[in-house]
């Protein structure tokens, strides 16, 4: 799988981030907001074989659409719909308006408000498996995922005994 679309600086970043700390040091997903909606951009990695894992597409905030643009912005404030960048520790599974999906738990001033703001990571029926041109249907602030590609990346989340780190970036 292509590594190009995923900057080592970032992964070298988490990999100092959670150094020592009590979260997963063998997984991180990243989300590289640069790269268009349509496109593969989450990614699972695995830091000690420095490979990715899981690659998929990825929505983001109907708020972060700046019209006639393919510029992206963000926030931390309830209501703006916008995705918010920065480290999250994704938590516990529950099930929600979207069935399952997990808690997001903002690390940095950038998203420090994630909870109170119910960004979650969940599957939506909108969001394709595979690549394509189109942009893909917009969330409310969360990053939505296709239903198979949820359930991949449960697989991992649900078999890590320590939080795994989510890393959006742009």
């Amino acid at each position: 799988m292509n590594t190009l679309n995923l900057p080592q600086a970032k992964v070298s970043e988490i990999k100092n981030y959670i150094k020592g700390k009590e979260y997963n040091q063998e997984l991180a997903v990243f989300i590289n907001f640069k790269i268009p909606s349509g496109k593969y951009r989450y990614f699972i990695y695995n830091l000690k074989k420095n490979t990715i894992v899981q690659q998929a597409v990825v929505s983001h905030g109907s708020g972060s659409v700046i019209p006639e643009s393919n510029v992206l912005k963000f926030s931390n404030v309830e209501g703006s719909y916008q995705s918010s960048l920065g480290k999250y520790a994704i938590g516990e599974s529950y099930v929600g308006k979207f069935g399952k999906a997990y808690r997001l738990k903002g690390l940095d001033s950038s998203n420090s408000n994630a909870m109170q703001r119910a960004i979650v990571l969940h599957s939506y029926g909108c969001i394709p498996d595979v690549e394509s041109q189109t942009p893909v249907c917009l969330s409310l602030g969360c990053p939505m995922l296709s239903a198979n590609a949820f359930k991949e990346t449960s697989k991992y989340l649900d078999k890590s005994e320590k939080p795994i780190i989510l890393y959006a970036f742009y």
